[in-house]
């Protein structure tokens, strides 16, 4: 099987900042360009750190609003200083956490879950800065049609990697949701397709009625 990777998936084209770019030059980019978040970067083109629209917009939230309005709680040193900053390297969110272009969706998806951020900069060998991928980006493989995920399921998993026969287990595939019916040899080959084929780019779900041949003559059931 072939795994989409950052590489694959990942914007090229990266909208930058330096670490003396202005707190309004900094909202012009977001707002010309049509995104959240820039990467801020050194001399070298080395991420070092992210200023995305939470940041900035804790100068608006520091302000004294009008009467009524809560206040926030007593903001922490590193959130006054957010507020108070002028320029990219004082809005930063950092160290940035980087991804690499061969790491596969799974490995993206989880550092952004585990540290709660909702895009990496993709840096090369050196740690120069290649891309960027965001959350939008990991789902496009959710995109793919049904009919691809459904002729990489029969050729690569059934025929190729388990060296089934297409009389075996049949396969349907709607809105990315995957049906699988048939007979297979032993009933310890049937969490092997199921998980075979849930590993599939762009399977949102896997359904198993796969029966196992106990003997020449008999056949038991086993749906998962």
């Amino acid at each position: 099987m072939q795994h989409r990777t950052v590489a694959d998936l990942m914007t090229r084209a990266v909208v930058r900042a330096r670490r003396d770019t202005p707190f309004k030059e900094i909202v012009e980019l977001l707002a010309h360009n049509g995104i959240t978040a820039v990467p801020v970067v050194d001399e070298l083109d080395h991420p070092l750190g992210v200023v995305s629209e939470a940041d900035l917009l804790r100068k608006c939230a520091a302000r004294t609003g009008p009467p009524g309005i809560p206040a926030l709680p007593h903001p922490e040193a590193w959130e006054r200083a957010k507020a108070e900053g002028a320029r990219a390297d004082e809005l930063m969110s950092a160290p940035a956490v980087c991804a690499r272009p061969e790491w596969t969706v799974v490995e993206a998806a989880r550092l952004m879950a585990l540290r709660n951020i909702k895009r990496l900069p993709v840096v090369d060998e050196a740690d120069r800065l290649r891309g960027i991928v965001s959350r939008g980006d990991l789902l496009r493989i959710f995109l793919r049609r049904d009919d691809a995920i459904h002729d990489e399921i029969v050729g690569d998993v059934l025929r190729r990697t388990l060296n089934l026969a297409p009389s075996d287990v049949t396969v349907e595939v709607r809105e990315g949701q995957v049906t699988l019916r048939g007979t297979v040899q032993v009933p310890s080959l049937i969490p092997i397709v199921e998980r075979l084929c849930r590993d599939v780019d762009g399977v949102v779900s896997v359904r198993t009625h796969i029966g196992y041949r106990s003997d020449a003559s008999r056949t038991s059931p086993a749906a998962h």
